[in-house]
């Protein structure tokens, strides 16, 4: 059984990077266990999710997203909840994963729709998740992201309440409007995750479950204020903490960002890694800008 429920899953969950070595582009575990000691020590985060977008989950194998999750559930030791991301392009391929991490103890999977090109029917789309959420023993969320494969809030409302084993929605693309929509058609009875990484503050004050977005990984004890500043009503303190982690958000966006993310990461002395070709290395005048945001929230 998972050490964590549904519930469990609230605040700030950072979806980790991937650290790769620069040689063979191989999970590199000694630099994971090293972020994800940060994460907990000093970010002080409420849950990891490894496997997403922010840590290049499209490009790991199913043996790979395995042992990903498993060094980091060892890691965490049961101190947090661990969520799983599978980012693939079939509803075989994503029972395959979902087999494969069963053992392990996960709190969540975060699914994607297809991310091809080729959008199935909203009626497929339901039997997609229903046949994952089928195979699992454990709830999973979708990952709303995919700009050609994006759900609508009335098709994720009749997912989220007719699938059993879909606990909710990861609300991303930069979209206020579609998370404000989810809340209020669904009206609690799913879970549902900002994911709106230049909109936090805005997005708590709508009181979702919680977030999972890449500027968490980048900073993630100031998201933890942000957080715990909206929940006190003291919004004057939160929109000091928004507006430095603007200027990082508008650093570290772009097609680079997992990149610029690892870039970040570096800069403030954590783990230092590669992002898998062909993924665009961050450039000079990226990794100033980077820095500049950093220390004028007095990161580095």
């Amino acid at each position: 059984m998972p050490s964590f429920s549904p519930s469990d899953l609230t605040g700030i969950l950072p979806p980790m990077v991937t650290p790769f070595d620069a040689v063979n582009e191989e999970i590199d575990e000694a630099s994971l266990r090293q972020d994800l000691r940060y994460m907990i020590e000093v970010g002080k985060v409420h849950g990891i999710v490894v496997g997403g977008s922010t840590g290049e989950g499209h490009t790991l194998t199913t043996e790979e997203l395995r042992h990903l999750v498993r060094i980091t559930v060892d890691e965490v030791s049961g101190d947090l909840p661990v969520v799983a991301g599978i980012i693939v392009d079939s509803t075989r391929q994503a029972i395959e994963r979902v087999r494969a991490l069963a053992d392990l103890d996960v709190a969540a999977l975060q699914v994607t729709p297809v991310h091809y090109l080729f959008r199935p029917s909203d009626e497929l789309m339901q039997q997609h998740f229903a046949a994952i959420a089928d195979a699992s023993d454990v709830p999973l969320f979708i990952y709303n992201v995919v700009p050609w494969s994006y759900l609508s809030p009335s098709l994720l409302t009749k997912i989220i309440t007719e699938v059993d084993g879909v606990m909710g929605v990861k609300q991303s693309a930069q979209d206020l409007r579609s998370l404000a929509d989810l809340l209020l058609l669904l009206d609690g009875r799913g879970v549902v995750f900002s994911a709106l990484d230049g909109l936090m503050y805005p997005s708590f004050v709508l009181k979702p479950a919680g977030i999972i977005a890449g500027i968490l990984s980048t900073a993630p004890n100031l998201c933890v204020q942000l957080w715990d500043a909206v929940k006190a009503d003291d919004h004057t303190t939160a929109l000091e903490l928004h507006n430095k982690l603007l200027r990082i958000w508008m650093a570290i966006e772009g097609r680079n960002m997992c990149a610029k993310i690892k870039t970040s990461l570096e800069l403030q002395g954590r783990a230092k890694s590669v992002s898998r070709m062909p993924m665009t290395p961050t450039s000079e005048q990226e990794k100033e800008a980077i820095r500049d945001a950093l220390a004028s929230a007095g990161l580095i």
